[in-house]
C-alpha cells in the first residue's frame, strides 16, 4: 500500500471536540423543558377526574338564597298548622246571675251552652270575660259557671259589658262570641259597642235569652241586620275559631262538642225560641 501523503494524513486525525457553549446551553435547557412537561402530563392508565363547572358568585348567592327561602317555607307551613283561624278570639259572658234563674226564658239552658264555651276556651287558651250587673242587688254569677271562670267577674251598672276594665282586656281587634241575658237589652247593646269598637262580634243564638221568648227574636232579628255582627250557634264559632283539623289541638274541640253532645240536643230543642237559623 502506497504511503498516504501528508495531507491526507491530516484529514484522518483524531481533533479534540469543543462544543459551542451557546449552542448547548440551548439544547440543556429544551431537554430540561420537556423533561418537566412529561413529569406534569398523568399516567395514561389514571385520567383525570372531569369537575363540575365553577359557579359565579351570584350563582352561589342564588342558590344559597333559594335554600333559605324554602326552609322558612317549610317553617311557616309548620307554624301556620298550629295557629288558630281567629287572630284574637274572646269569650264574653254577660250576667248570667242566680237572681235572673227564675225570670229568664230557658235559663237553664243558656248555662249549658256558656259550660261548653268555657271548656273551649280551656282547651285553646281563650280569654274569657265575664260581668255582672249591680251584684249587691242581683247576686254572683250562678256557681255552676263561677266556678269554670279563669278570672272573678267585674260588676257593672251599665247595661253594655262596654266597660273599662272590659276593653282593657280586649286585643284589638278581637274575634267574640257573645253570650247571656237578656238579648234585646244588655246582648244588644254590648255587641254594638264591640263592633263600633272594631271588633267582631258573634252573637250565639243557644247561648242568649230574656225573659220573654218573643223580645230574643226580636233582638236576633236586629242584630242580624247589623253590619259586622253574625248571629251563629256556639258549635259553629268554635270550628271557625279552629279552622283547621291539622291544628294539634283539634282534638280538643272533638272532645269538647262530644262531651257537650246530648246538652247541645236539648238546648237546640228550645233556643233560641221561634224560627232557627
Amino acid at each position: 500500500m502506497r504511503a498516504l501523503s501528508s495531507s491526507r494524513l491530516l484529514l484522518f486525525r483524531r481533533v479534540p471536540f469543543k462544543p459551542d457553549p451557546q449552542i448547548a446551553s440551548r439544547q440543556f435547557g429544551l431537554l430540561h423543558h420537556q423533561h418537566h412537561r412529561y413529569q406534569q402530563q398523568p399516567p395514561p392508565s389514571t385520567p383525570r377526574p372531569s369537575l363540575p363547572p365553577r359557579q359565579s358568585k351570584n350563582c352561589r348567592l342564588a342558590n344559597s338564597n333559594l335554600s333559605h327561602h324554602a326552609s322558612r317555607a317549610m317553617s311557616s307551613s309548620s307554624a301556620a298548622s298550629a295557629e288558630l283561624r281567629f287572630a284574637n278570639p274572646a269569650i264574653l259572658i254577660c250576667d248570667i246571675q242566680d237572681k235572673f234563674r227564675n225570670a229568664i226564658y230557658e235559663f237553664d239552658k243558656i248555662v249549658l251552652t256558656t259550660q261548653k264555651l268555657l271548656h273551649f276556651s280551656k282547651a285553646f287558651s281563650v280569654p274569657v270575660i265575664t260581668t255582672t250587673q249591680t251584684s249587691a242587688k242581683l247576686g254572683p254569677t250562678v256557681s255552676a259557671l263561677a266556678e269554670l271562670l279563669p278570672a272573678a267577674p267585674h260588676d257593672k251598672t251599665r247595661f253594655s259589658m262596654f266597660i273599662p276594665p272590659v276593653i282593657a282586656e280586649l286585643s284589638q281587634p278581637s274575634q267574640i262570641a257573645l253570650v247571656g241575658i237578656e238579648s234585646h237589652i244588655c246582648i244588644t247593646q254590648t255587641a254594638l259597642d264591640l263592633r263600633d269598637a272594631g271588633h267582631k262580634v258573634y252573637v250565639i243564638a243557644d247561648g242568649v235569652s230574656s225573659c220573654n221568648p218573643g223580645e230574643v227574636s226580636v233582638a236576633l232579628d236586629r242584630l242580624r241586620s247589623e253590619p259586622g255582627i253574625t248571629v251563629t250557634s256556639s258549635e259553629s264559632w268554635m270550628y271557625e275559631c279552629v279552622g283547621d283539623a291539622s291544628h294539634p289541638g283539634f282534638k280538643g274541640l272533638i272532645n269538647v262538642v262530644k262531651g257537650s253532645m246530648a246538652d247541645t240536643k236539648t238546648v237546640w230543642e228550645s233556643l233560641p225560641p221561634g224560627p232557627k237559623i
